[in-house]
């Protein structure tokens, strides 16, 4: 009788267990879960010169290892934010830098020092000063023999107020280079004078201080940090598999990496359409994290993703995705 009573305990624990593995599987399988629609392409810096990836440094001059240019674009400005659209890009990033009268300039680098005629850091010029440098100056694809922008980065540079005046309706991804909490706060009292209705199309992500600053003024504004990441997605790692998405999840922006996705509950369809749900963006981003500015820049890297996938796609070479996705849609 004991043994009976043993092996129905047994049997019926079994059935606990399958019932919960079968539950977390029906809950989280993207196969009967379906998002139409083509991809969001996130344009990296707009149209830019690119460059070898590999062993990258935070103090590496990229100008100065452009690939063979196939294109008079220069990175952040006008000209190559405009073209970005134009061949395709739902969101544009660009980055962020705060000017000696506390405007932002849209410059990538940390200094001046390697793509301009300029030393120091924005901080130290005034937006006027600014525009004078030559942005294009220290491109070169062959190791200094010939600089084939020199000359033709004056007056380039835009200030971030320019980019918002030109472009009203787009949508953007700003960059907050530094780790300044008041950069933050300069920045939210600067985006504050637009409508509810633009700021939908705003997403400003960066160092964890700033953007916890940014925050508390502008609660509504879409951001994205390392901390925010963390807050979302540790606890959702750990909840997911219900269901549940933690409240830290939403109205933000997620960067996934392509090797980070399969790991999480519901990936793709299921995870996309629970982030979408609370007003939470998803991009995909190339490798698993570590890389600098890893994105999909080909028609062989599209390859990689997910079948049907139709998140934000992370890249570098819009002017090679957008033709690619335009065609898809004929």
């Amino acid at each position: 009788m004991n043994f009976l009573r043993a092996l129905f305990k047994r049997k019926s624990v079994w059935f606990i267990l399958i019932g919960i593995a079968v539950f977390v599987y029906i809950n989280n399988s993207s196969l009967w879960t379906k998002k139409s629609g083509q991809p969001l392409l996130l344009a990296h810096r707009g149209v830019a010169q690119t460059f070898n990836i590999k062993g990258l440094q935070n103090d590496t001059c990229t100008a100065e290892s452009i690939y063979k240019p196939e294109h008079s674009f220069l990175e952040n400005t006008i000209p190559s934010i405009k073209q970005a659209f134009k061949d395709g890009a739902d969101i544009v990033e660009l980055d962020v830098h705060i000017t000696k009268d506390n405007q932002f300039a849209v410059f990538h680098d940390w200094t001046l020092d390697c793509r301009t005629n300029g030393t120091g850091v924005t901080r130290d010029y005034t937006m006027v000063e600014l525009k004078k440098l030559d942005i294009g100056y220290g491109y070169t694809a062959d190791g200094g023999k010939t600089y084939p922008f020199r000359g033709k980065g004056v007056n380039l540079m835009p200030s971030l107020d320019e980019v918002m005046k030109y472009f009203p309706h787009e949508s953007f991804l700003i960059h907050v280079k530094s780790n300044d909490p008041e950069e933050g706060k300069k920045l939210a009292k600067y985006l504050s004078q637009f409508s509810k209705e633009r700021l939908k199309n705003i997403t400003v992500y960066g160092g964890d201080e700033p953007i916890d600053s940014l925050k508390k003024a502008m609660p509504n504004l879409k951001v994205m940090s390392k901390a925010t990441m963390k807050s979302c997605l540790i606890p959702y790692i750990a909840t997911g598999w219900t269901g549940y998405v933690p409240k830290a999840c939403e109205n933000t922006e997620l960067h996934i990496p392509e090797k980070i996705g399969p790991f999480l509950w519901g990936w793709p369809n299921r995870f996309l359409n629970r982030m979408d749900h609370i007003n939470t963006r998803t991009i995909i981003v190339g490798g698993n994290g570590s890389e600098f500015s890893t994105g999909f820049d080909s028609t062989k890297d599209i390859k990689r993703l997910p079948a049907n996938y139709s998140g934000g796609i992370w890249t570098n070479r819009i002017d090679r995705l957008g033709p690619y996705y335009e065609k898809k849609k004929k």
